[in-house]
C-alpha cells in the first residue's frame, strides 16, 4: 500500500519509538531526447518514496521504501537498523516558515520542449550543417512534505526545466564536441542555448597552439565549477569536525581574494528552498565577505556539536541518506569586474588560455589540481585565435584565488553555483602541441 506520513509516523511512536520523522517525496519528470539532429525518445518518470527515522532506546535508524509497502513492515526494519547504531541525541526540528509559496516554478508541456529542441538544433544547423546534435529537455515536478513528533509538518512543490544542447563536428581526423546547458524554473530560451554552442564553435573553426609556461588563465563560469566546488567543501562543517579542511582556523581571516564574496539565498534562483530536508528555515548567509571566512555551515547536529547557529544548511542527497552538511544558491560576486563576458576579458590579455570544459577533476582538499583541457581557446593580443587540444593545466586552487585579476560582470548558473567568469595568473600549462 502507499503510505500515508501521518499512518507511518504514528505507527512509529506506537511501536515504541521515542521520536521519528517521516520525509516523503514523489517526483514527475518528462525527458526529451534528441539525437543525431533528430527526436528520439519521450519518457514519463513518476516515482513515490519514503523515508522513516525512528529513534529507540536513544538509537537511531533510517528506513526507505519507494513505491508500495507494508507501513509495519518499514516500521520494524528502522527499529532493527536502530540496534546497530550507537546512542545519540535526538535532533528534530519543531517549527518552520509559517508563510511559504506552495508551488515553485511553471509546468511546461512535453510540446512546447519538442519545440524548444528542434528549435535549438535548426539554429546550429543553420550554420553548420555537418553537425550532428543532441539535446535533453526535461521539467520535473518534486513535491516534498516533512513530519516529525515534535509536531512539524512542512512541504511544497518544486518544478524545474533544464535544457542542454551538444554539437558534434568532424573535421577530417580532429573531433570537436561543444555543449551548454540552463535550469530554470519555467520557460527557457532555446536561442540562448543555440548561440552559446555557436559561440563555441566559431571559436574552434582554427586550431592554435597552446601557451606555454605560467599565463592568465579565464574559466568560463561553467568551467569555474572545477575551483569553487573545492571551496563549498572546504567550508563545511563535516570537514571541520574531521579536521580535514586548510581553514580550519581561518573563520575571521582572509581565504581569498578580497574582491569575492559568496553567500546563499533562500530566495533566489533555481534552487530557492524555503527549509532544508530538516525542515529548518533557509537563511541568507554571506560566507565569504570580501575574501574574509565567516563560518561554516552544517545540518542540525554538525551545527549544535560546533556550537553554531544552523542556517537550514542540512540536506539527504536522496531517501536512503541522512541529512548532513549542504549548500543551495550559492551565489559567487565581486566588487570590481570588467563589464561582459569572456570577450571582454580576453581583451584584456596579451596572451592566455580560456578554459570552458574540462577532462577529469582530481582536486580534493588540498586544492591542488591537475586537469585536461577538453573544450579550451588560445588568447593572443585580446583576440580569441583558435581552440586548443592536448593540453593539460595544473596549480592550487586557494593560491588561483588569490592570484585573480579579473572577474566578468556578466554571471549564470551552473548547478547550484551563480558564478562568473574569471581571469586567474599563476597556472602552469604543459601541451603536447
Amino acid at each position: 500500500m502507499t503510505i500515508a506520513p501521518e499512518q507511518l509516523l504514528e505507527l512509529a511512536l506506537t511501536s515504541g519509538c521515542e521520536a521519528a520523522e517521516v520525509y516523503a517525496s514523489s517526483s514527475i519528470s518528462r525527458p526529451v531526447f534528441f539525437e543525431a539532429n533528430r527526436l528520439k525518445q519521450l519518457e514519463s518518470i513518476d516515482a513515490e518514496g519514503v523515508g522513516l527515522r525512528i529513534w529507540q532506546n536513544g538509537k537511531v535508524g533510517l528506513a526507505t521504501a519507494y513505491g508500495t509497502v507494508e507501513p509495519q513492515d518499514l516500521v520494524d526494519q528502522a527499529i532493527a537498523l536502530s540496534t546497530l547504531s550507537e546512542p545519540e541525541e535526538i535532533l528534530l526540528q519543531d517549527s518552520t516558515v509559517i508563510d511559504y509559496p506552495k508551488i515553485y516554478g511553471e509546468e511546461v508541456s512535453v510540446k512546447q520542449m519538442v519545440d524548444w529542441g528542434k528549435s535549438a538544433i535548426a539554429e546550429v544547423l543553420e550554420h553548420y550543417p555537418e553537425a550532428i546534435c543532441g539535446a535533453d529537455w526535461e521539467c520535473s515536478q518534486e513535491t516534498v512534505r516533512i513530519i516529525n513528533s515534535k509536531g512539524l509538518d512542512c512541504g511544497y512543490q518544486d518544478i524545474t526545466v533544464d535544457g542542454a544542447l551538444t554539437a558534434e563536428v568532424t573535421r577530417g581526423d580532429d573531433f570537436l564536441n561543444v555543449w551548454y546547458g540552463q535550469s530554470e524554473r519555467g520557460k527557457l530560451e532555446p536561442s540562448a542555448i543555440a548561440q552559446k554552442v555557436l559561440q563555441y564553435l566559431a571559436w574552434a573553426k582554427k586550431n592554435a597552439t597552446a601557451p606555454s609556461g605560467k599565463v592568465p588563465v579565464i574559466f568560463t563560469s561553467k568551467a569555474a565549477d572545477l575551483l569553487w566546488g573545492v571551496v563549498a567543501i572546504a567550508m563545511s562543517g563535516r570537514q571541520v569536525q574531521q579536521k580535514a579542511t586548510p581553514w580550519l582556523a581561518k573563520v575571521g581571516q582572509p581565504v581569498i581574494a578580497p574582491m569575492f564574496s559568496i553567500s546563499q539565498n533562500p530566495n533566489f534562483g533555481v534552487y530557492s528552498a524555503p527549509f532544508d530536508d530538516e525542515g529548518t528555515p533557509t537563511q541568507e548567509f554571506t560566507w565569504i565577505d570580501r575574501g574574509i571566512l565567516q563560518g561554516f555551515y552544517g545540518d542540525i547536529r554538525t551545527c549544535k556539536e560546533l556550537g553554531i547557529a544552523a542556517t537550514g544548511n542540512g540536506f539527504r542527497g536522496d531517501l536512503g541518506n541522512y541529512p548532513s552538511p549542504g549548500l543551495f544558491n550559492l551565489a559567487i560576486a565581486a566588487s570590481e569586474t570588467i563589464q561582459g563576458d569572456i570577450l571582454e576579458l580576453a581583451a584584456t590579455l596579451k596572451n592566455g588560455l580560456i578554459v570552458d570544459q574540462v577532462l577529469g577533476d582530481d582536486s580534493d582538499l588540498s586544492g591542488d589540481f591537475s586537469i585536461n583541457v577538453d573544450l579550451g581557446y588560445r588568447v593572443k593580443n585580446g583576440k580569441i585565435v583558435g581552440r586548443v587540444k592536448d593540453t593539460m593545466v595544473s596549480g592550487n586552487i586557494y593560491t588561483a584565488l588569490n592570484q585573480v585579476i579579473g572577474v566578468a560582470s556578466d554571471r549564470h548558473w551552473h548547478g547550484s553555483l551563480y558564478v562568473p567568469a574569471m581571469i586567474v595568473e599563476g597556472l602552469s600549462i604543459t601541451s603536447r602541441g
